[in-house]
């Protein structure tokens, strides 16, 4: 599947104002041109052909309508290069032979039904779909797949409030001044996502993440899995986030004291090494005026990233313990912070200056845990040496 040539027409591109070296390729595809074999794996969901919805994209291929570029709305690709001929109007994409990066991420549906029936269509009847190709180093296939396929995910989460099984977070949160603007609901005009407070949850999960072996990048890079271990471990019996969900408050708080607190930190690392800290020119890092932070809305003087604060934030799972059966931290995270906060934020630095891959950045998400259990052995000895 390295690459594909195929008729295109009404090719246009265009950059991404954020991100200059990602390039996007819009055009129509008359559906007999659409090739077979483009991979699907980067796509978080396989097609299921057998359900409503799909049966309904199905007749929508084979009907007679013919506005189905306008209805539908096409298929998303991720690719390492696309070339166009103008004498011949056709397209090459390459997919450089990597199907973990380059691919189908939305629209696998609408690609498996006109590959599957497009045979089944009228002679006289000509269609179109919209076909868009990214193409550029940043790219992040992980974190795009899971921003595009979100129809799945949001009614799951819908379906989980319907059963109440959003109490446990409830609870943990009632008394704190965001928990009434945290949207458990498809469509809720509320600014936090219930999401968001599952990843950090998740970031927390010892019983799957319990050291340094592995670590639970799936907090920045997918939503879908950060939601399917909650919803895999919800029950009565064993449900490790009934414990979780009580230390939210902390979370939250650890959360945006990083937050707050790394363009300091960031400073003083510079400082310490003799170099000019210019932290607003760093990518994903933006001086806003109107900036605030995710769950308290406390203003602040820059947007950051999660891709940077995450990797900061799961390294104080060192400090999380299982204490008669309850998850809790065994030393306070704010005041370790205080204490290797300028290692954390230069280690996150000095390894990756790009935020989406230092999000996924597994070797990242583990240096900064050590340098935290490093500190919390120290503060472990300190209690020993007091006592004797």
């Amino acid at each position: 599947m390295t690459k594909k040539s195929f008729p295109a027409s009404q090719l246009r591109t265009w950059k991404s104002p954020n991100a200059d070296d990602v390039t996007t390729y819009s055009m129509l595809v008359n559906f007999n041109d659409l090739p077979k074999g483009i991979s699907l794996k980067v796509n978080p969901r396989t097609p299921k052909m057998n359900t409503s919805v799909a049966k309904t994209l199905i007749n929508a291929v084979v009907n007679t309508d013919l506005d189905f570029d306008i209805k539908n709305r096409g298929i998303i690709v991720t690719a390492n290069s696309v070339k166009y001929d103008p004498s011949s109007k056709e397209v090459t994409i390459d997919f450089a032979d990597d199907d973990k990066r380059f691919g189908i991420l939305d629209g696998g549906h609408t690609y498996t039904a006109i590959t599957e029936y497009r045979k089944n269509m009228a002679n006289d009847v000509t269609k179109y779909v919209r076909v868009e190709v990214l193409v550029g180093d940043s790219l992040d296939a992980t974190g795009l797949a899971d921003a595009r396929n979100t129809s799945a995910q949001v009614s799951d989460i819908a379906l989980f409030e319907l059963d109440d099984k959003f109490d446990m977070v409830k609870n943990a949160i009632v008394s704190e001044a965001y928990s009434g603007d945290v949207a458990f609901k498809d469509n809720e005009d509320k600014r936090i996502p219930v999401a968001e407070l599952l990843r950090l949850m998740f970031a927390y999960n010892i019983n799957r993440f319990p050291d340094d072996a592995n670590a639970p990048v799936s907090a920045y890079s997918s939503k879908a899995a950060v939601f399917k271990d909650y919803s895999k471990n919800f029950g009565p019996d064993d449900n490790i986030y009934l414990s979780i969900a009580n230390q939210l408050p902390t979370l939250v708080a650890l959360y945006e004291k990083i937050e707050v607190e790394l363009p300091m930190k960031y400073q003083a690392f510079k400082n310490e090494n003799g170099k000019n800290a210019r932290f607003g020119g760093i990518r994903g890092v933006e001086k806003n005026d109107k900036a605030v932070t995710d769950f308290t809305a406390t203003p602040v003087e820059y947007s950051i990233s999660s891709g940077f604060i995450l990797p900061i934030f799961g390294a104080f799972r060192a400090l999380f313990e299982n204490k008669d059966g309850q998850f809790e931290f065994q030393f306070d995270p704010l005041k370790i912070w205080d204490k290797v906060g300028v290692r954390l934020v230069q280690n996150t630095f000095e390894t990756e200056k790009n935020p989406q891959m230092a999000g996924k950045n597994k070797t990242l998400w583990q240096s900064n845990y050590r340098i935290v259990d490093g500190a919390r052995k120290d503060f472990l000895l300190e209690k020993l040496m007091e006592k004797m």
